[in-house]
């Protein structure tokens, strides 16, 4: 059990703990190359200013501020100062095009919008005519900024001017009376889905579901003040919130802001975190990196690094605890030779624990970094849910589920209708979130008789929960066999050389497949063969790189049921794009757009 936690709202939490750690470090961000250090003490006075600068502003408590920036201390001092003021922030996702920004900054009635810099200002000004409600635009860096029609300048501000304006209204009072009138059940935040299967819903957060989540998760991560976290993943997500500042604010823990998303391996080496969060994606891309490092190497190093890989693998789910001696001789001599270097070379020789969630992940890749000593362990949430809320334990890792639900949550399992093993997970608690804004129905069918119904398809194994796949997406094929399209994705994805793969099987006579290919990987591999190309396509059309993909998904289907083999694929010519709709802003598959943009190819599968 962890310490119980002061009933306290988030931006109360930071008044307290810049009381207690004035001069503790709270937050570091890198500029130039140095690292700049922010104490508790300052992390509180900036954004108290800027939620003083907001309400000049004329930002009333309740009113909306929309945020569209890569992570940085400003993204969180705007959220916080929001808060303080008694405001509710709103992440929009800075990879969204200008479309993807005018419908959130317009259906969650943003009134003041914090734009990174003249890339995220253009597509609010673009958007402009359709944000009746939007009064202010405050922009971060200026650099670049071109010059405006006097109508437009009058709406923007820059971050710097609205901070000063804070601190010159001498209206310190206005944040006592936001603070004392400030209830746990307030809303705080506003989260917007990936929108996979439709247009993106406004999951209303309140303080109570943040302050709830968090037990679960210091408990279940061994987390404490002496963690340090690298945030990195967008903070209009819910998952890298729980760690930037649901957690942190909580517990006093320090929180690292790289120079850029591009920059993270290089982030990673000179933090070296003792938490680290990757979605899937990145795992996969570390996987990859450490793949072509061994494809550059020597014949000695392939053969020590096979060697060691082989000999360390039946240690991956067997905890530290029970290793013998001659288990611990065997992973010291790998670490000493092999794993130290490849662990230096992530970022990672000091993690305590690293996770992955956000989306399934191939198991071949968790027991990869497992055998490597990274302590990678799988957990599970939803925006609905403020965060996570199951996780293996760091000392019982059973690869394949996303362990036991954390403190603080109850669930249960639905039966399905047709009897099959497994069903539908149901949670209850105080993290499950207020409602979508605006959107009655689609509360009501998320939360029905006081239960969130996750729409994933679970079954439990010893005491852990497997996730099936999501309801919607399950499949039948012609001949009326249940298929998990999920199951034989990520089992393909376990390749180095595959980077997406979306099975085609609802009402067809086989498993078919879209085989996005991984460029940087593949591109080693035919360097290494002496096979030219000069681009993706001219690289994906090589007949020889057809047979290393065929090769690698009969590698996969051997995992397989019978009735879950790939018998036929189709090599994409370009990489899915988030413009063109065929992948959410956090990388997740459109089915629906996939399917309809290659439809053609799709037939000639089945032809």
């Amino acid at each position: 059990m962890t310490q119980a936690l002061p009933e306290l709202t988030l931006p109360r939490m930071l008044r307290q703990r810049a009381a207690q750690d004035a001069a503790r470090v709270a937050i570091r961000q890198k500029d130039y190359g140095i690292w700049k250090p922010f104490t508790w003490a300052q992390y509180h006075q900036r954004a108290s200013h800027f939620g003083q600068g907001l309400a000049t502003l004329g930002l009333a408590p309740g009113g909306h501020v929309g945020i569209i920036s890569e992570n940085r201390i400003e993204w969180v001092l705007a959220q916080m100062g929001a808060g303080l003021i008694g405001a509710i922030t709103v992440g929009v996702y800075p990879t969204s095009p200008s479309p993807e920004v005018a419908y959130v900054v317009g259906h969650a009635d943003i009134e003041i919008v914090v734009c990174e810099d003249q890339e995220q200002t253009d597509k609010v000004l673009e958007a402009l005519p359709q944000l009746p409600r939007l009064k202010k635009i405050i922009v971060i860096e200026t650099k670049g900024l071109r010059s405006f029609a006097p109508e437009v300048r009058a709406l923007i501000a820059t971050f710097d001017e609205v901070e000063r304006l804070g601190a010159q209204s001498g209206n310190a009072a206005l944040i006592d009376a936001a603070l004392a009138r400030q209830t746990l059940d307030d809303i705080g935040l506003m989260i917007y889905t990936s929108g996979s299967t439709g247009k993106p819903k406004g999951a209303m957060i309140s303080w109570r579901n943040m302050r709830a989540v968090v037990p679960g998760i210091v408990d279940r991560l061994g987390l404490s003040r002496e963690t340090t976290h690298l945030s990195y993943l967008p903070l209009c997500h819910v998952a890298e919130q729980m760690l930037t500042t649901f957690c942190p604010i909580y517990l006093g823990s320090q929180v690292n802001f790289g120079e850029s998303i591009r920059t993270v391996q290089e982030d990673l080496r000179e933090v070296a975190p003792t938490m680290f969060l990757g979605v899937p994606r990145i795992w996969e891309k570390l996987h990859a990196a450490i793949s072509i490092k061994m494809q550059e190497t020597g014949p000695v190093r392939r053969w020590l690094f096979a060697r060691a890989m082989a000999a360390c693998a039946p240690l991956a789910e067997k905890p530290r605890r029970d290793w013998t001696l001659a288990e611990r001789l065997r992973f010291a001599l790998a670490y000493g030779t092999i794993f130290r270097a490849l662990q230096n070379f992530i970022g990672l020789r000091e993690a305590k624990v690293a996770l992955t969630g956000a989306a399934p992940i191939p198991p071949d890749v968790v027991r990869f970094f497992r055998t490597l000593g990274v302590p990678l362990i799988e957990v599970y949430g939803l925006t609905e849910s403020t965060g996570m809320i199951t996780g293996h334990q760091r000392e019982h890792v059973v690869i394949g589920t996303v362990g036991p639900v954390t403190q603080g949550v109850q669930y249960r399992i639905a039966e399905q209708a047709d009897g099959a093993p497994g069903g539908e997970l149901l949670i209850k608690g105080d993290m499950v979130f207020v409602g979508y804004y605006k959107n009655p129905e689609a509360t009501a069918q998320a939360i029905r008789d006081g239960w969130l119904h996750t729409g994933d398809v679970v079954r439990e194994v010893d005491g852990q929960i497997k996730i099936v796949d999501r309801l919607k997406d399950i499949m039948i094929t012609a001949g009326g066999k249940n298929l998990t399209p999920s199951e034989i994705e990520n089992t393909m994805k376990g390749s180095p050389y595959i980077k997406e793969c979306i099975v085609v099987a609802e009402g067809r006579k086989f498993v078919g497949a879209l085989v996005q290919i991984d460029y940087e990987t593949v591109g080693k591999w035919a360097e290494a063969q002496r096979i030219p190309f000069t681009h993706f396509r001219s690289l994906v059309e090589h007949p020889q790189v057809r047979e290393l993909i065929e090769a690698e998904i009969g590698r996969g289907n051997a995992q397989l049921a019978q009735v879950a083999h790939i018998r036929r694929f189709h090599l994409l010519t370009k990489e899915l794009d988030h413009d063109d709709g065929e992948v959410t802003a956090t990388m997740k598959v459109r089915r629906a757009s996939i399917y309809q943009t290659y439809a053609t190819e799709i037939e000639a599968l089945y032809a």
